[in-house]
């Protein structure tokens, strides 16, 4: 036993000086990692549980990256997967080519997205989805005789990615500045301000508005708006009623596309299978990705909706655009049993069920913790944010670093969660567990955090 333990650790060891010199992270600092190596090393799941070489289980209380809807060891997926690549892993979608999984899923998505989106154009995953998504706004308006129609509105606070254009509509500084990288002509508009939107320009935030830089920039050059029903990096930001519709509004009467990011919110994360479905709102274009699988393999899309197909389907020449794994076999037969199970299982319905439990969760933190404020939470995408000084909206100073220190106490407590958006001073913890999540298993995440609050005032003292 105690050889096999040392076995183990050696082989632990060896990974991660393996990882320190060879594997360069995404959004992890470089300096740190190549000195320090993996914080952790996954080896298996089940549910809403990680473990890692260690042997040590973890809460996953972000579902990785808003991804795994279904939670970690889903057999089913993996039987799917071996089968679908057993038979045909992959096949090209260029020049007409097709297969079954891929057309199966995207008669799937079609029948569960709202309104007329009714075509499906694949990717590999969400940054790609909202690239597209650009590409063919602008390639649409093209077609409709309008080529000036190129520019981009996005909100401040937004999160679309890390693509060159999906970057450039992204605003959180750190992220939207990287290697200086973007395209032109796209702004970033104030986010959910309902009134403005309508057209009350006695607002005192009228100026920068979306409405406010349509009119600046004019209508005729505007190709699309494009949002997150729910913000998710950039804060957890769950839009007021009205927000959503006063934009289609917006949108339908001065001749704009709308653009729903629905990468994090779709299938069943806010409690309905996609987050517009909240404000009965019905975008022009909808991108997804994540929850679609459940991260058991990369896809990503946009669902279009049908005038929009009709207009390009008109097109004589290429299509110039796609990528290699555009309708992927495998990824797409993953999809198809994800679904199915979402629908046999009823996850929709978990998820909104779920929410109460973790709004339950969060008044007890609020009643014990006089920090805890803003919480929020629509199905299983959610927040909560630290104040010195909650009554008077006084914030940490950025050094202290709330959050994150929060964050290493639950870490410690072998629960993961998301602090986001520290170094800007902004102390948000985002909770977003596997949609499978039982009441049980939320009252254990709650009694963590509770914990790790408790240790982190001990700290201020």
């Amino acid at each position: 036993m105690t050889e096999s333990l040392s076995m183990n650790q050696s082989r632990i060891q060896e990974l991660a000086e393996l990882d320190k010199k060879y594997f360069l992270h995404p959004t992890t600092a470089p300096k740190t990692h190549a000195e320090e190596g993996p914080k952790i090393m996954f080896s298996e799941g089940k549910g809403i549980f990680v473990n890692d070489m260690n042997g040590d289980s973890y809460i996953d209380g972000v579902s990785m990256l808003w991804n795994v809807n279904l939670g970690h060891g889903q057999l089913e997926l993996a039987e799917t997967a071996k089968e679908q690549m057993s038979k045909l892993a992959y096949s090209s979608s260029f020049i007409g080519y097709s297969n079954e999984p891929a057309v199966r899923l995207a008669e799937k998505l079609v029948s569960l997205a709202p309104g007329d989106l009714n075509s499906v154009f694949y990717t590999s995953g969400g940054s790609e989805a909202n690239d597209t998504a650009f590409k063919l706004a602008r390639f649409y308006w093209e077609l409709k005789g309008k080529p000036q129609k190129r520019k981009f509105i996005a909100l401040e606070d937004a999160y679309h990615g890390v693509t060159i254009a999906a970057q450039t509509a992204t605003s959180i500084p750190n992220f939207h500045t990287f290697s200086n990288s973007g395209i032109s002509d796209v702004f970033h508009a104030k986010p959910h301000l309902t009134n403005c939107e309508l057209g009350d320009k006695s607002d005192p935030n009228y100026e920068g508005c979306i409405r406010d830089i349509i009119e600046k920039e004019g209508a005729d050059t505007i190709a699309g708006i494009i949002m997150e029903p729910i913000q998710g990096s950039g804060g957890v930001h769950i839009p007021p009623d009205g927000y959503l519709q006063a934009v289609r509004e917006l949108c339908d009467e001065l001749g704009i596309l709308f653009i729903a990011d629905e990468v994090i919110t779709g299938f069943g994360r806010t409690g309905l299978m996609f987050g517009v479905e909240n404000w009965d709102v019905v975008p022009d274009l909808l991108c997804f990705a994540k929850g679609v699988t459940s991260g058991y393999a990369q896809l990503g899309g946009v669902l279009i909706r049908q005038h929009i197909r009709d207009t390009i389907v008109q097109y004589e020449g290429v299509l110039s655009h796609g990528f290699t794994y555009s309708g992927h076999a495998t990824a797409c037969a993953v999809a198809l049993k994800n679904i199915e199970i979402i629908e046999r299982d009823n996850i929709v319905v978990n998820a909104k069920m779920m929410e109460q439990e973790l709004k339950k969760g969060f008044e007890y933190l609020k009643s014990k913790h006089p920090m805890v404020t803003k919480t929020r939470a629509i199905g299983l995408l959610s927040a909560i944010e630290l104040y010195e000084n909650s009554d008077t909206n006084k914030p940490f100073d950025i050094s202290v670093k709330a959050t994150a220190q929060v964050g290493e106490e639950c870490f410690k407590r072998k629960l993961m969660i998301r602090p986001i958006r520290v170094g800007e001073g902004k102390n948000i913890i985002a909770i977003a567990p596997p949609l499978v999540i039982n009441k049980q298993e939320i009252e254990q995440m709650i009694s963590i955090i509770d914990e790790s609050i408790t240790a982190f005032e001990k700290i201020l003292t």
